[in-house]
């Protein structure tokens, strides 16, 4: 696992972003796996604007995102559709048609939208690059501890601590789901590239369990452990409890001049 640790949040930003460009560059009609979440705001904020200087496309690629609540329209405010249209989709040239969620509204089987989901997936040659961000707890998704590591997209019920991480963004008075769709960690662990972004203090100790724990269920994000192209890119307060921080910039510095 490579580990670029940053001075701040808005240089972890730029780091994920010169990652995303070089993939667009190298491969237009590449397949990404988004995130949503506040991290990874910076880094689109960071995309569209390279794609308004006229130096990044997104008319070729295809796109699908981790996870999405369940029965949430994509009008609804709160749906990750409405995230991803909000901060991405609507300020540069993606298709729109070509953007996908695991959605599952009202009517639906959830195990014939998930495996409708892993199947488009395949149809599109599978995910180029997935970016990631990482929950207090280790999910990776909405994989919560004690998912498999070899678990497919599916329905999942919300432990306590994500629907209390989350509820920020909802109002007191506002319905919040305590299940959602999300691609499993073996869906993830496919995915030929992955980034993951880490910001905040309140991070840290999953950073830490991540990187340097035994791979286990109880933080899903160890998991990445196992795959042989990842990136994290965190900032310092995420770095705080990281055993051989110095180790690890020492070796980027190291990356960097070869």
């Amino acid at each position: 696992m490579r580990v670029i640790i940053t001075g701040s949040a808005e240089q972890l930003a730029e780091a994920g972003c010169q990652i995303v460009a070089r993939q667009l560059q190298q491969k237009p009609h590449s397949v990404l796996g988004l995130a949503t979440g506040s991290t990874p705001i910076m880094l689109y904020q960071q995309l569209v604007n390279l794609h308004r200087q006229g130096k990044l496309s997104f008319k070729d690629v295809t796109s699908f995102n981790l996870d999405e609540y369940y029965l949430l329209e994509g009008t609804h405010p709160q749906s990750y559709r409405y995230f991803m249209n909000e901060y991405l989709f609507n300020a540069v040239d993606i298709d729109l048609a070509s953007t996908h969620l695991p959605a599952c509204l009202a009517g639906e089987d959830p195990q014939q939208s998930a495996v409708g989901y892993e199947l488009a997936i395949q149809a599109a040659g599978g995910i180029d690059l997935q970016i990631l961000g990482i929950g207090a707890n280790g999910h990776i998704g909405f994989n919560e501890p004690g998912s498999s590591l070899a678990s497919r997209t599916r329905l999942k019920t919300l432990t306590a601590k994500t629907l209390a991480d989350n509820s920020r963004m909802f109002r007191p008075d506002e319905y919040q789901p305590d299940l959602a769709m999300t691609m499993g960690v073996g869906t993830i662990l496919e995915a030929k590239q992955i980034v993951i972004l880490a910001s905040g203090a309140q991070k840290a100790d999953a950073v830490q369990h991540m990187v340097l724990g035994a791979v286990s269920a109880r933080c899903p994000a160890s998991a990445l452990q196992l795959h042989p192209n990842v990136t994290l890119i965190i900032d310092e307060p995420a770095a705080a409890k990281l055993d051989h921080a110095d180790y690890f910039r020492q070796a980027e510095r190291k990356a960097q001049t070869l």
